[in-house]
């Protein structure tokens, strides 16, 4: 390195000597005084050149310059191939930790159902808990990721208390179902036996728990063998009776004991009072005018006919007392006495559900 900067130096002594030599030349041929050049070359000539350091070569000589290497790839390229194996290595990491912990999670004891007590029921009071645990009680010692949620949900809702059920899992052994039950309107008769049945013609049967007790008019003219479509149909009728005698804030729905939906054009009802029960044929509509016009002249009927069991309001202007008497008499106005009916076996009677002691 010495021996360069030598070299520069010396080449720049020479280089400063000959254009100094050659101003000269040029001021002589100009007829300037001579000394006062002559003067300026000896003191430059004479001067020495010192360097304090490396940094002042720079000024003397551009040095050469050193070729880069330039790489096989731009380097936005470049970019983006480093950016792309960070990712996959991110990915893999990821992968590996999701694997173990799958792995972990369905070999280990944590995340198994002992039993029912890992198993939180809610909702339920009227359907029976054992048909809740029928169904489920199957997962006991069953891993809780391998429960199929959907399956139980969907056996669950067909007992028939049951409207909807939500099954849901709580980390790390436990299942946790949520029972939504339907709501009972009314008592069906169906062959011997008498059940809840729901606005929408579901039957229900009894209540598992008998603390809850239910006043409900007993609903006739459906069979066992009759479709939930059928039976659908039906209630929309019986709800719209409910609704018309309710409507006017008089509750007079309470007053029924049975209603018979046999014929949907012919809505019969039978009503308590303190004469006794008496059916009442409604017809297909205007439920609300009608039975208030019974109930505003059940008290004069009863002093006119001493055996009242049924009266037919289907007509405007008629009304037929005991029209089930005898078919085939004409229909009487209300001041004619009509046939005497003939007594029927029982008086029905308001069906109630009995509280359990």
């Amino acid at each position: 390195m010495k021996n360069l900067r030598n070299r520069y130096i010396r080449q720049w002594r020479d280089s400063a000597t000959t254009t100094w030599r050659m101003a000269l030349t040029d001021l002589e041929r100009q007829d300037e005084p001579r000394t006062s050049v002559r003067d300026l070359s000896d003191r430059a000539s004479s001067r020495p050149i010192e360097f304090s350091d490396d940094e002042d070569l720079q000024f003397l000589r551009t040095e050469k310059r050193v070729p880069v290497r330039r790489g096989a790839l731009p380097k936005k390229a470049r970019s983006r191939v480093i950016k792309a194996i960070i990712l996959v290595v991110v990915i893999t990491v990821l992968c590996t930790v999701a694997a173990a912990g799958y792995r972990y999670g369905i070999h280990s004891w944590r995340f198994r159902i002992e039993s029912s007590d890992n198993i939180e029921i809610t909702g339920v009071q009227n359907a029976s808990h054992a048909q809740v645990m029928d169904v489920v009680g199957a997962d006991i010692g069953r891993n809780i990721f391998f429960v199929p949620l959907d399956e139980r949900k969907r056996q669950l809702e067909r007992i028939p208390w049951v409207e909807s059920a939500a099954v849901m899992r709580l980390l790390p052994n436990r299942i946790a179902i949520h029972i939504q039950e339907r709501t009972p309107v009314a008592f069906v008769q169906i062959g011997p036996k008498t059940n809840l049945i729901d606005a929408g013609g579901v039957v229900m049967g009894m209540p598992a728990s008998r603390q809850i007790k239910y006043s409900f008019p007993v609903i006739q003219g459906m069979t066992e063998s009759e479709p939930l479509s059928s039976r659908a149909a039906a209630m929309k009728i019986y709800n719209r009776l409910v609704r018309d005698l309710d409507s006017d804030g008089s509750h007079y729905s309470g007053d029924l004991s049975e209603v018979d939906l046999s014929d949907p054009e012919d809505v019969k009802v039978t009503a308590n009072n303190n004469g006794g029960a008496v059916m009442i044929h409604l017809g297909a509509e205007d439920f609300l005018p009608r039975y208030k016009l019974y109930v505003t002249h059940i008290a004069e009927w009863k002093q006119q006919f001493q055996n009242l069991h049924s009266i037919d309001l289907r007509y405007d202007g008629q009304i037929i007392v005991n029209p089930d008497a005898n078919q085939a008499a004409p229909p009487a106005v209300e001041q004619t006495p009509a046939p005497q009916a003939v007594k029927p076996a029982a008086n029905p009677v308001r069906h109630r559900a009995w509280k359990k002691k």
